[in-house]
């Protein structure tokens, strides 16, 4: 009997020793949501080896990876073909994917890559579809640190898309490398409910972004109702930021932001940051903004308050202070007010500009100010 029951504890203890890495990976991976740099917005087809080392350059110098982007993940069309042992190669745009990684790891970031669970991913160059471990331990020995997984095919059930998922999700878990796992495919069958059973660490709720006001805001305010979805290791992902790509006024782009960290989202720059201007880096690496998206608390902010064109979101932080996003979706500069009560507090509280720096005071039941059309006042609200 004795002998018996050290025998299972022996088998439970090897067993947990099996299981522990890898579930510590699952709940490592992306605490906060991922911050970094996407090839496809500003790129497209266009993307090869020298200018992912220019990003990486920039990313530095510019100071992003000082305000904590980190990872540099190159989009479609950077497959080739397999060879006769079925493994993936690059095609002639990337000569070398190890030392490009290696190049990337030396300045102190990650590299990303992208792929299909179809035979052909959107811009039809070669998919992972019948090699998902061969692929998997490739990008592992190429040294990448995320996946964007892409569905690229027209219907498919929500059994499928698991079941795809899950595939891949196991294959990343044997490499043994720790591998952040980009779900995309556009929202359908509400993968929010689903996309962390798959492994997933984000996961695409929309269609694809684009430069234009209305495609940000569309993708960004109809998040609301997800939050209870995403947390820690797990993020509901409206796409990549368009900030500095040109087709957004100033105070469309602190719209994008401010809503964006508001959502908890990941950050994922879409420009070239190699040309940015100053008002782009500063939107970009303002500390204060930052925080928001970053705070270990891991809340998705949701609206509050919503009338007509006029919108306010909140969302809980860490140390019990609330971040408020006044938007104004109309053409018209405007004075908006959000109600202490919408957010669970009252009497009196400090309010601070988080876009501009500013303290703005003390105020009692209410905050008040004028926002400008498609624009944003982003504050941060303490109670006293």
């Amino acid at each position: 009997m004795r002998k018996g029951f050290f025998a299972c504890v022996v088998i439970v203890f090897v067993a947990l020793a099996f299981s522990l890495p890898c579930a510590a990976q699952e709940t490592d991976l992306a605490p906060t949501p991922p911050m970094g740099w996407n090839s496809w917005n500003h790129f497209a087809e266009r993307i090869n080896d020298k200018i992912v080392r220019e990003e990486a350059d920039a990313m530095v110098s510019s100071g992003l990876k000082a305000a904590g982007y980190q990872y540099i993940v190159i989009d479609d069309t950077w497959a080739g073909q397999r060879d006769a042992q079925g493994f993936i190669h690059p095609n002639d745009k990337f000569p070398d994917m190890k030392a490009l990684a290696d190049y990337v790891h030396s300045k102190g970031l990650k590299l990303g890559i992208y792929s299909s669970p179809a035979a052909k991913t959107c811009a039809d160059y070669t998919g992972s579809l019948g090699h998902e471990e061969q692929d998997a331990q490739t990008y592992a020995s190429w040294g990448m640190d995320y996946l964007k997984y892409d569905w690229c095919q027209s219907g498919g059930s929500v059994d499928d898309m698991k079941a795809a998922y899950t595939k891949m999700h196991e294959a990343l878990l044997k490499t043994g490398r720790p591998i952040v796992f980009s779900l995309c495919q556009y929202g359908w069958h509400k993968v929010w409910e689903w996309g962390a059973s798959v492994g997933g660490n984000l996961w695409r709720t929309t269609g694809d972004i684009s430069d234009r006001y209305f495609s940000m805001a569309e993708n960004g305010f109809n998040q609301n109702g997800l939050e209870k979805y995403a947390g820690p290791g797990h993020w509901n992902d409206p796409d990549m930021l368009e900030v500095g790509n040109g087709g957004m006024s100033e105070d469309e782009y602190r719209t994008h932001m401010a809503l964006w960290v508001i959502l908890a989202a990941p950050l994922m720059a879409g420009n070239d940051l190699t040309q940015m201007t100053p008002y782009t880096i500063e939107l970009l690496t303002n500390p204060e903004v930052i925080a928001v998206d970053q705070d270990p608390l891991g809340k998705q902010g949701y609206r509050v308050k919503q009338e007509g064109a006029f919108e306010v979101w909140m969302k809980p932080m860490a140390d019990g202070s609330k971040v408020v996003g006044l938007f104004n979706r109309q053409y018209t500069t405007e004075q908006m007010t959000v109600d202490f009560s919408d957010i669970g507090l009252s009497g009196d509280a400090t309010v601070r500009d988080l876009l501009l720096h500013e303290d703005r005071g003390t105020f009692t039941d209410k905050f008040s100010a004028y926002v400008p059309r498609h624009g944003v006042v982003l504050v941060r609200i303490r109670a006293k």
